[in-house]
């Protein structure tokens, strides 16, 4: 796996969950799934992504994006 497909696969996750939290636990979760959308924003604009920083020391294998 790259580190495009398991940025997005985390990202994708992160967003499922915060949702599942917002829906049966407590509706102020949905300040949890803002910042995984403005955290995903600023990533496509600016390239810097902390999750693809993790994933490449984790040794997954480059991506074209990241």
């Amino acid at each position: 796996m790259s580190i495009d497909r398991a940025v997005l696969a985390f990202a994708g996750i992160m967003l499922l969950v915060s949702l599942l939290l917002t829906h049966f636990v407590h509706p102020g979760f949905v300040w949890f799934t803002a910042f995984i959308g403005v955290n995903m924003l600023q990533s496509a604009f600016t390239g810097f992504c902390p999750a693809a920083m993790i994933f490449r020391k984790l040794g997954l294998r480059p991506g074209t994006a990241f």
